[in-house]
């Protein structure tokens, strides 16, 4: 059985829900006596985001947060990359430092995770739980990017996008991540669906789209990005 879960936190700019994020994250009580260990990498903030880290590690006076910080803005997947040398869990699962996806689901992606025996649950945000606007570019971008995954891996995904991606961390560890920005998300579903040991699922999540004024980065040029990524790996 599992014993920890480490939580791999990006952050650049996120100083308006970086808290937020790390309260609901501490308020997660986990199945099966799991503990947790948070790893935020600050992707060289210039706002109060690590300000924001500090003062809640203060508050908080626990031993599960970990700050580490790069001397340079480098992407999501160069954190994601900086982090995983850090990982001492059994478990690990990402998590974006914003609130379109609520920490409340470790719970469920970890109880399927057991109940099927996979190794590899991805959090599903089009699930019917979610009043999703079907023809918005949103939706179809990540539609058209997981069919286009599924063609070159033989998984059947419907969000390879989504961040919520739990699975045995001696899995990710083989991967030799390269992609520095969300070019990540493709790299390691190929990745991953290349590893004879593999055993995936989905389980639906709740999802709270935010905007570009609320802070969101990712655009066009990272969906052409992540098509190549798929057709590269």
């Amino acid at each position: 059985m599992y014993s920890k879960l480490s939580i791999i936190i990006p952050a650049f700019n996120e100083e308006q829900t970086i808290g937020a994020v790390l309260r609901s994250i501490m308020a997660v009580q986990l199945p099966y006596g799991l503990i947790k260990e948070c790893i935020v990498v600050d992707d060289f903030s210039n706002d109060d985001t690590v300000k924001h880290i500090e003062d809640f590690k203060v508050k908080y006076s626990g031993d599960e947060i970990q700050l580490i910080q790069h001397n340079a803005n480098k992407g999501k997947g160069a954190s994601i990359q900086t982090a995983i040398s850090q990982v001492t869990g059994d478990l690990v699962i990402f998590q974006d430092a914003d609130l379109e996806c609520d920490p409340k689901d470790y719970v469920v992606l970890i109880e399927e995770l057991v109940e099927s025996k996979c190794n590899v649950v991805y959090g599903n945000r089009f699930s019917k739980q979610n009043s999703v606007h079907k023809w918005s570019m949103h939706y179809l971008v990540n539609r058209l990017l997981s069919r286009m995954s599924n063609l070159k891996t033989g998984l059947k995904l419907t969000d390879m996008e989504c961040c919520y991606k739990l699975m045995e961390s001696s899995l990710l560890k083989k991967l030799e991540l390269k992609e520095q920005r969300f070019g990540i998300e493709p790299e390691i579903t190929a990745k991953l669906s290349r590893l004879p040991e593999i055993k995936i699922i989905e389980a639906p999540i709740s999802y709270s789209r935010r905007n570009y004024s609320s802070g969101k980065k990712i655009g066009w040029k990272d969906g052409v990005r992540a098509l190549y990524c798929i057709l590269k790996y």
